[in-house]
């Protein structure tokens, strides 16, 4: 099937053909029709697997259908980036069309969005916390809405959100058509679907244990007084094109910035201590090319949307699995290849291993080549056993 099969109207099959799209991803092919449809919807796929378009093209066919002064579909999504990407998608999707778009979140001051919305609006993106304060003012009214998309559910739950999305539910009206998608689908977000959805059709790609095929990954056993040596080697090496750069902490990453940047290697973080502006400065700069690597925290995971990037490395090796395919599937997207390359010492043994359980293969190692520190002796270049790794399970 392609998007030409799938009854879209002219205006958006324009846009959906400048923006590159050649064939439907699976997510895509098959959302669209029960979207255009008026069925509730519950997806559950791999980041970077295209849903924005499987929700936001069927969106853009249906408000197409009349006019109203009001917002008519809501999307709400966890981070401030991810918002702002989806707002950046849905007005490439809707440029040939007069529907408005608009975005909301907290970190900045909130007159321009106040004066945005009172403009008009058909469709809404949103994080919880902005959206309820100004449902509170008097300025948000959610009775109109024909069409609620609640977007990255999983990462909702594990952000705290449970109660502002039910103050939100709340103010929905309960004719409408509802779509929940999540990359994981532990019970939590089962039970939330079975409040929200009604008589739903379940659509499953790419089961989120499997990383994306055209993903190489590769992990280097490293002490911690050399990850930072190691990664400087890396960099430099002319085949890495664009680089995000995964730690675990805020601390860690204002730290691989500054060891970066001692050593002529332009990059800048970004993380929650990090404000609005800043953020939005650093993705941008890299986007554009004028860096060439991103240290960030999990606050990115799901919120970058970058086409070519060629590597993603886990500067630091993530407590939970899931969080390793999200981190990893930052590169590979868009049927582009991906090198994942991960730094592992004697303490992230454990976190290794549950990573190669949970993605049910072994992670190759690589020999590291470059100039090591020279440790104490009481730190000792310990190489990890592997052979407890039960890939199996």
């Amino acid at each position: 099937m392609n998007f030409n099969e799938m009854k879209l109207i002219k205006p958006i099959l324009r846009a959906v053909t400048e923006a590159g799209f050649e064939k439907p991803s699976p997510i895509q092919e098959q959302t669209i029709p029960l979207v255009l449809e008026g069925r509730d919807v519950l997806g559950c796929a791999q980041t970077g697997t295209g849903k924005t378009a499987a929700f936001a093209l069927p969106i853009l066919q249906h408000l197409s259908k009349s006019k109203s002064k009001n917002i008519r579909a809501l999307i709400l999504t966890p981070t401030r980036e991810l918002a702002i990407q989806i707002n950046e998608n849905i007005e490439k999707y809707s440029q040939y069309t007069s529907i408005r778009t608009g975005v909301i979140f907290g970190g900045v001051g909130q007159r321009p969005q106040v004066e945005m919305l009172r403009n008009g609006i058909d469709i809404l993106v949103a994080t919880p916390g902005r959206l309820n304060d100004l449902i509170n003012q008097g300025y948000i009214k959610l009775n109109k809405i024909e069409v609620f998309v609640l977007d990255e559910a999983d990462r909702m739950l594990d952000m705290g959100f449970v109660q502002d999305i039910k103050k939100v539910i709340k103010q929905l009206p309960s004719k409408r058509q509802t779509l929940l998608f999540s990359a994981t689908m532990p019970k939590e977000i089962e039970k939330l679907a079975v409040d929200m959805l009604k008589n739903p059709a379940t659509v499953k790609v790419a089961p989120v244990t499997n990383t994306l095929d055209k993903i190489s990954q590769g992990v280097y056993f490293v002490d911690k007084a050399n990850k930072t040596s190691l990664l400087i080697s890396l960099l430099k090496k002319k085949e890495i094109k664009s680089a995000i750069v995964f730690t675990n902490t805020k601390h860690g990453a204002n730290r691989v910035v500054k060891n970066l940047d001692k050593d002529g290697i332009k990059a800048l973080a970004i993380h929650g201590d990090k404000s609005q502006n800043a953020r939005q400065t650093a993705l941008n700069s890299f986007k554009e090319g004028k860096i060439k690597v991103l240290i960030a925290t999990d606050i990115a995971a799901r919120g970058i949307d970058i086409s070519e990037l060629s590597h993603v490395f886990n500067y630091d090796l993530p407590d939970v699995p899931e969080t390793y395919i999200h981190r990893i599937g930052r590169t590979g997207r868009a049927g582009q290849d991906g090198i994942a390359l991960s730094f592992c010492n004697i303490d992230d043994l454990d976190n290794l291993r549950g990573i190669e359980r949970h993605i049910k293969k072994g992670i190759p190692e690589l020999e590291c080549k470059w100039p090591m520190v020279v440790l104490e002796k009481t730190e000792k270049a310990v190489k990890p056993p592997r052979k407890k790794v039960n890939r199996k399970k």
